[in-house]
């Protein structure tokens, strides 16, 4: 990802996703595998008592479009559900419109920038 903003001030890493938050009681990671390897992954972290913040959601470019951005994000959403989470919270940046649209598509509503992720330009919420 800083890759695909390298022209903007800021990086993915300045809105804290380190294994630690990562991580249970209040977080989790997943990586799904296709044929032996991972090919999908992605994380949540408590954002307050009733939200979980998902984060870190990634498909390698050769396997997009076969749906795994969809099953890792509902896999996240059961894991978030499951740890007590009510609302699932995450952003997008400007240059990823197949991630809004999947998240727009997956019951997601636009809100109010939540977290001061300066490479976000679109912040969504969804109630588990």
């Amino acid at each position: 990802m800083d890759e695909l903003y390298a022209d903007r001030s800021g990086s993915i890493r300045k809105n804290s996703a380190d294994p630690e938050v990562l991580s249970p009681p209040g977080g989790g990671f997943l990586i799904i595998d296709v044929e032996g390897r991972p090919a999908a992954c992605g994380g949540f972290k408590r954002f307050d008592r009733a939200c979980g913040e998902i984060k870190r959601m990634y498909v390698l470019p050769e396997l997009r479009g076969r749906g795994l951005g969809l099953a890792l994000l509902n896999a996240l959403e059961d894991r978030l559900r499951s740890t007590g989470y009510t609302v699932a919270r995450l952003d997008t940046g400007d240059r990823q419109p197949h991630a809004r649209r999947l998240y727009l598509g997956a019951g997601y509503h636009e809100i109010s920038d939540y977290n001061a992720n300066p490479l976000a330009a679109f912040w969504f919420e969804k109630s588990l």
